[in-house]
């Protein structure tokens, strides 16, 4: 595995993206991951299985710090004292004291970022939180957001794989030492089915699959969170360590860009 550093710990740069894992499913995929030595699982409020993964995590017996864990505040919840109950669910289902990173899930304009922002860091001082971050924000409001935070915005959570280009807001997160997380790295399978990923792929002895994660954690400041509920796929995943696509191939598998998103809010 490898890491990218934060203020209070490292974050891996593979995570288990959870979203539509649910009930035992999910249980039995989050503790399946962690025996492989998955240590960065991903969720939120809204995808409705932190129970779930609670028990997940105690069942592991794997020391809570050795584990990155994120969760997320659903846009609707983004009121000072509703960002504090959410949190509270999220940590008794969860079965944990604290999280390492607690995410605004989606911008809501109908909120002021600062009353949001302001639960967030009291959070952060009762120790219930260790870093702040955002998902699903542009530059403007980016930016907007770090002006306002009391402490650094570590982390914007967006769709990026190779068909959608997140050139401009990854050279800010860059600029800016926040990191960007990928989901829906993979383009929900649309992006293995490319061909020159495929011919990528045949060139390394590697899956296409393991060919755009690794273009993705290549990139300075990017980490992916695939989701993955087989054994087999969560080894794939994990399997991208071995090998380093040539500066050509990351250029050329960047060219495939052409704006296709497949994941939009609920």
């Amino acid at each position: 595995m490898e890491y990218i550093q934060l203020p209070e710990g490292k974050m891996p740069v593979i995570g288990l993206g959870t979203w539509d894992l649910r009930g035992v499913q999910c249980e039995k995929a989050v503790l399946q991951a962690l025996e492989l030595g998955y240590r960065h699982i991903d969720t939120a409020e809204f995808y409705d299985n932190e129970e779930f993964i609670g028990k997940a995590l105690r069942r592991s017996g794997i020391a809570r710090e050795e584990i990155f864990l994120t969760s997320k505040v659903w846009y609707t919840h983004l009121r000072y004292a509703e960002v504090l109950r959410a949190l509270d669910r999220s940590l008794e289902k969860l079965q944990t004291d604290y999280l390492d990173l607690y995410l605004i899930h989606w911008p809501n304009l109908e909120v002021p970022l600062e009353e949001t922002l302001q639960a967030m860091a009291e959070a952060k001082e009762q120790g219930r939180i260790r870093h702040i971050g955002v998902s699903n924000f542009e530059i403007d409001l980016l930016e907007k957001a770090i002006s306002i935070s009391s402490y650094p915005l570590v982390n914007d959570q967006v769709e990026y794989h190779p068909l959608l280009s997140q050139k401009e807001l990854l050279t800010y997160c860059q600029n800016h030492r926040i990191v960007l997380t990928a989901y829906c790295p993979l383009a929900r399978g649309r992006a293995v089915r490319e061909p020159l990923i495929r011919d990528v792929a045949a060139k390394y002895g590697k899956t296409p699959a393991q060919v755009v994660l690794r273009w993705l954690i290549q990139q300075k400041m990017v980490v992916a969170i695939p989701k993955a509920a087989s054994l087999e796929h969560q080894k794939e995943n994990l399997e991208i360590f071995d090998f380093q696509l040539t500066e050509e191939d990351m250029q050329a598998i960047s060219g495939l860009a052409r704006g296709e998103r497949v994941a939009s809010r609920l």
